[in-house]
């Protein structure tokens, strides 16, 4: 159960998280928060669905097919957190990953302060795993990330405040490795990878929170899951479409191995 707002521009919000489950093997259902307008140079507006019709969505849809996985992305107000957390406590999921988007890849900041204060307090104790970025990390956090070992002393804040477990993205430091950092009480495991120089990362967190989700619903272990995930994420950024005149998509479709040839 993908639980997410809208990109018109396909490469983002529940546009990438069905493509990334589909092409992984997962069925995909959805619960869409917000219409964005966008393109891959920026955000032109977002236009909120009534979090009554949320909450309606992920009750109807997980009635019928109860989710072995959730996926949370784009939540960004008082209202709609309130009622997924609701929502939460009916469906009894207990694999659910929060991607906590709130700023968009042009910039261009995507919750309010108050929708992140309220998700500090009360959703980060209802999740498996929380998936920051490094801009993400610091808002929750308030410590200023620049180092590996920022990351870390911000995602050992982050599980005082109630989460299992802390997944920092560190794409964002300027290094020659890309070095994504997952923290819980008990370890501290460091998965790096070769930085890929391109500016077509457009949804690559979506589609990483999501591919982690996946691998989840199949049974993997948590750790694991976000191994295979980042591996995901790093093969479609490397095979990118090169399409868009800002921030391109990604290929999700790296997994699948189309045998016909179309003319």
């Amino acid at each position: 159960m993908i639980i997410a707002g809208s990109d018109s521009s396909g490469g983002a919000g529940i546009q990438a998280d069905i493509k990334t489950a589909t092409c992984l093997g997962v069925y995909a259902m959805t619960a869409v928060t917000a219409i964005t307008i966008q393109n891959t140079r920026g955000v032109k507006s977002v236009v909120s669905i009534p979090a009554n019709e949320i909450f309606n969505q992920i009750i109807y849809t997980s009635k019928d097919i109860k989710p072995n996985a959730i996926k949370i992305g784009m939540l960004h107000s008082n209202q709609i957190i309130n009622k997924v957390f609701k929502a939460l406590n009916e469906i009894k999921t207990k694999k659910i990953i929060l991607d906590p988007v709130m700023v968009a890849k042009g910039g261009s900041k995507l919750i309010n302060d108050q929708a992140i204060s309220l998700m500090k307090k009360k959703l980060l104790k209802k999740v498996h795993l929380i998936t920051p970025n490094v801009p993400e990390a610091e808002i929750l956090s308030k410590i200023k990330i620049n180092t590996k070992e920022d990351m870390i002393f911000a995602a050992k804040k982050l599980i005082k405040f109630g989460v299992a477990n802390v997944l920092i993205k560190g794409g964002h430091l300027k290094s020659k490795k890309v070095h994504d950092i997952f923290v819980n009480k008990n370890e501290i495991k460091i998965f790096s990878s070769n930085r890929l120089n391109t500016r077509n990362t457009h949804g690559t967190g979506c589609t990483l929170s999501t591919a982690i989700a996946s691998f989840l619903s199949c049974g993997k272990p948590l750790k694991k899951s976000c191994e295979l995930g980042i591996k995901y994420v790093n093969s479609a950024i490397l095979t990118n479409p090169k399409i868009g005149k800002g921030h391109g998509p990604i290929n999700h479709l790296n997994s699948i191995e189309i045998n016909k040839k179309y003319k």
